[in-house]
């Protein structure tokens, strides 16, 4: 049986040519996009302002797939968690942060994630599939409406779960969706894109005509020390991705974001932040600290406050950008490294060795 395509999946030029070639013309397209992007509808049967015959024949040749929303967590600091249920039974998570000053979604690309870095909740569930780009664009279809939110701004941050460049052509054609003027208009310059450094992707990023901002998760400034942490530093080096940063373009005002979680006992040593330093002196960057949110299951532990300044002044002084960041929704287990999902891991380390 023919697997009908998802109409939330296709882009608007992608959707004009499947009419064309049913000899619709091409401004329907843009109605059905509209309705999906704009206005939200989760059924083909309420567009409308289409002909009826044209819903039936729509209906029978393709879906119209969202992500439902099966829980929901509040934080005490107003952090929201959703765990979204998608259409073959697998699921994923996503996360509100509001007032960061904006609003932002955080946003899952894949089912678990292959990378298996070693503090990483989710690296420890392994891939268990890549999401469509309907099903990227659908969590914010969900959250927006959830949130009462469509006539409000936001950030989008591609760090829930999975690596975004390791399922490169759906996360891209997600964020064409999403910037559309004819759906909910978000800005690449509201988009960053979190990603371990798969240099072939990165490399491929850098020439792509819709930007997003780019944070690189480093998390080491040595490659024995990254080694251990992300194992993919196998094989893309430090030194290979601090070089594919220097030639990355950068509109005038923008800087490549360094995410580093600070271990104690691990990479947050005074050391460590001068090699940092060193290491990022001819990079546009700035530096964003995140001491590490403990979970079990995870076998590092948090530095302590005085260490995290510490490793914060060390950059200041040597004329880095840096902040730290305030952990959100830890209570909810919301945070950064900590989505799981129960009951659908597969091995990270076969996985892995696949990618090496």
């Amino acid at each position: 049986m023919v697997k009908k395509m998802d109409l939330a999946g296709l882009e608007l030029s992608a959707l004009e040519a499947q009419l064309e070639s049913r000899g619709l013309p091409r401004f329907r397209a843009r109605q059905i996009f509209r309705w999906i992007h704009h206005r939200g509808v989760t059924d083909i049967a309420a567009m409308t302002d289409l002909p009826l015959e044209l819903r039936t024949s729509l209906a029978e040749s393709f879906t119209l797939t969202t992500p439902t929303l099966a829980a929901r967590e509040k934080s005490s600091d107003g952090t929201e968690k959703f765990l979204l249920r998608l259409d073959d039974g697998k699921q994923i998570e996503s996360v509100f942060i509001p007032d960061t000053p904006a609003m932002t979604f955080c946003i899952s690309t894949q089912v678990g994630c292959a990378m298996a870095c070693s503090f990483c909740l989710t690296g420890k569930m392994g891939l268990v599939r890549n999401l469509t780009a309907g099903e990227i664009v659908g969590q914010v279809r969900v959250l927006v409406d959830a949130l009462a939110m469509r006539d409000t701004r936001f950030n989008i941050v591609l760090m829930g779960m999975g690596e975004p460049l390791h399922n490169y052509d759906e996360t891209m054609s997600a964020l064409r969706i999403l910037a559309d003027d004819q759906g909910l208009e978000v800005s690449p310059r509201r988009v960053t894109l979190s990603t371990v450094g798969l240099l072939p992707a990165l490399e491929r990023l850098a020439k792509e005509p819709l930007m997003p901002n780019l944070a690189i998760s480093l998390h080491a400034p040595t490659d024995a020390v990254r080694g251990e942490l992300v194992p993919i530093n196998k094989k893309y080096g430090i030194a290979d991705i601090i070089a594919a940063c220097r030639k990355f373009p950068l509109k005038k005002r923008s800087r490549i974001t360094f995410e580093y979680v600070l271990l104690a006992g691990v990479n947050d040593s005074a050391a460590q932040a001068r090699t940092l330093a060193k290491l990022l002196a001819n990079v546009k960057a700035k530096v964003n600290l995140i001491p590490l949110n403990a979970a079990p299951g995870i076998r590092f532990e948090r530095p302590s406050d005085a260490a995290v300044d510490r490793f914060a002044q060390i950059l200041a002084d040597h004329h880095i950008l840096v902040s730290v960041r305030k952990s959100r929704g830890r209570d909810i287990r919301a945070a950064c490294g900590q989505l799981i999902v129960e009951g659908q891991k597969k091995s990270p380390a076969q996985q892995l060795a696949g990618i090496l």
